[in-house]
């Protein structure tokens, strides 16, 4: 996977090189928004960059429920961190990055590898899954190629 990426670096630094600085900014970040839109498609579907699912949930212990109440639906897991105001794009003109920056970031990174932190402020400690919310797939890096051919204008029939 690695192998395949530097060989994507490398085509895709050739092409990038050819372009002025102010074209090179607008393809890096129309290619940045693609991955964003992919990445966060994919931490909607739940599921991993190499495409396993999410490991589930612990199930909450709930002793004294309510009665007569409408049980509310699970929600997803990270629905609110996958947003445009936490998944963001950084970029200059000679590179870009999409991932989380500040307070979500330490969040984003517990899931990411599999760390423990504290549940909430004065809570327990608990040890989380490891649940990659980022990473490059076989189908980000034909993004990325595509991406690159439409703003030159090549046929992208491979």
């Amino acid at each position: 996977m690695s192998d395949d990426l530097s060989t994507l670096e490398a085509w895709a630094g050739t092409l990038l090189a050819q372009l002025q600085p102010g074209q090179r900014r607008v393809v890096t970040r129309r290619i940045a928004q693609d991955l964003r839109r992919s990445q966060a498609q994919r931490i909607t579907s739940q599921q991993a960059p190499d495409g396993a699912p999410y490991a589930a949930r612990k199930q909450r212990k709930n002793l004294r429920g309510k009665k007569g109440r409408i049980k509310r639906q699970k929600a997803a897991m990270f629905e609110k961190i996958r947003t445009l105001k936490n998944l963001k794009i950084e970029q200059d003109e000679n590179q870009l990055s999409v991932g989380f920056f500040g307070r979500v970031a330490r969040i984003a990174r517990v899931h990411q590898e599999g760390l423990t932190d504290k549940v909430a402020k004065k809570g327990p400690n608990y040890h989380y899954p490891a649940r990659p919310l980022l990473g490059f797939s076989v189908s980000d890096q034909a993004l990325i190629r595509e991406s690159l051919l439409r703003h030159f204008d090549v046929d992208v029939a491979t």
